[in-house]
């Protein structure tokens, strides 16, 4: 099989864009089914084959690097927020093949001498700062 064409390629792209635009509301995290002992003696979720209390669902989302957040659910919402979060995975699955096509376009379209995209490490020497003799910062009017 031969390597797409870059109209292909970007007929693909644009049709990946489209399907972003239909994906809806969608959310990142998880939802957990929890029960739970109340610790009650004389409860029935204190003997031993008892599930406990529940189920209790816990939508939770990681926030940062080790920080995690959650919202106890209503039962009403479960199954709203789960259809959301599946619709997250699609949403990111579909910027990953964006990210994959849009790689391939890079790959397959020429280079233009003189473009701006070569033009950016001329000149500075691929350093931040530009020409060095100047300050940015203004001075006050006298």
């Amino acid at each position: 099989m031969s390597e797409p064409s870059l109209p292909e390629l970007e007929a693909r792209r644009n049709w990946l864009y489209a399907q972003l635009s239909v994906v809806g509301d969608f959310r990142r995290g998880s939802v957990s089914e929890n029960w739970r002992r109340c610790g009650k003696p004389n409860c029935a979720c204190a003997a031993p084959d008892h599930p406990g209390h529940g189920p209790r669902f816990l939508w939770t989302r990681s926030e940062g690097r080790r920080k995690r957040v959650g919202r106890q659910l209503a039962a009403g919402e479960v199954e709203k927020v789960r259809g959301e979060i599946a619709r997250h995975a699609e949403f990111t699955a579909t910027v990953e093949q964006i990210v994959e096509v849009n790689e391939q376009i890079c790959e397959v379209r020429p280079a233009v001498p003189g473009s701006a995209a070569g033009e950016g490490t001329s000149g500075t020497g691929g350093e931040k700062g530009g020409s060095g003799s100047r300050s940015r910062r203004r001075r006050p009017p006298r």
